[in-house]
């Protein structure tokens, strides 16, 4: 069925509205007899735009480079065994810790899935349209270093990564950063203050993370940005890795 000519379906197409005819043309006669025209381009246009919002969604998914592409907040396995509070992570599937410009923090031993919770959280966010990036510190030092000697590229890189909605930094002081990934995170964490999110997965308890930033007034600069308006979650002891694999 089509009520659409040829030429018309066209110009629909060529101006990027081509999900609205297949939609329109993938009406069902037997289950739009009777409607008005109206009635039936108000379905298409509902097909077409939950067509539009998956492809939208699938897209920001794609480029937030999770590390577990499956990962899935309503998927996690023994959450009582690890201390995981269901009623919080219900509350981080909502994803109004962003609209409120907080942070997270997953704290936990080695394998205990501090990375399956970063890329899922991440993954949620992309599902609420929001912009979301995954990547471990070590890359992201790689990626700074790489960018800083190019024209304005300091700038350029700041810009970036200042502007994902949600970002998430898996291995978290995995490594004491140099005077320089101080500098850097300083500037970043000012830009991403109070109106983006930021989630740390990391070994260390924040009574570590001093030391670990140097002791000095960077860190004390980069702690202010983040422990005042942060939600902190202790990701325990087990190790998720052998838990799977024995699985």
């Amino acid at each position: 069925m089509s009520r659409v000519d040829t030429e018309s379906k066209r110009k629909l197409r060529e101006m990027g509205v081509g999900s609205l005819v297949d939609a329109l043309e993938a009406q069902d006669d037997t289950l739009t007899l009777g409607m008005v025209f109206e009635e039936r381009l108000k379905l298409a246009v509902d097909d077409a735009h939950a067509a539009f919002t998956h492809a939208k969604v699938d897209g920001l998914i794609r480029r937030a480079g999770l590390r577990y592409a499956d990962a899935d907040l309503r998927r996690l396995d023994m959450l009582e065994q690890r201390g995981l509070d269901r009623g919080v992570i219900a509350q981080l599937a909502t994803c109004a810790f962003i609209t409120r410009g907080q942070n997270v923090v997953f704290q936990g031993f080695t394998g205990s899935g501090k990375s399956y919770l970063g890329s899922a959280l991440a993954k949620q966010a992309c599902q609420h349209r929001y912009r979301a990036h995954y990547i471990r510190l070590p890359d992201l030092e790689e990626s700074w270093a790489a960018a800083r000697d190019k024209p304005a590229g300091k700038e350029k890189w700041l810009r970036k990564y200042a502007a994902f909605t949600l970002l998430v930094l898996d291995e978290w002081l995995l490594d004491p950063p140099t005077d320089e990934i101080r500098s850097m995170l300083l500037e970043l964490l000012e830009r991403r203050y109070d109106t983006t999110s930021t989630v740390f997965c990391t070994q260390y308890a924040k009574k570590d993370w001093h030391q670990r930033l140097g002791s000095g007034v960077y860190a004390d600069a980069i702690m202010d940005r983040i422990v005042h308006n942060t939600i902190w979650i202790e990701t325990g002891s087990t190790n998720m890795r052998e838990h799977t694999n024995r699985a």
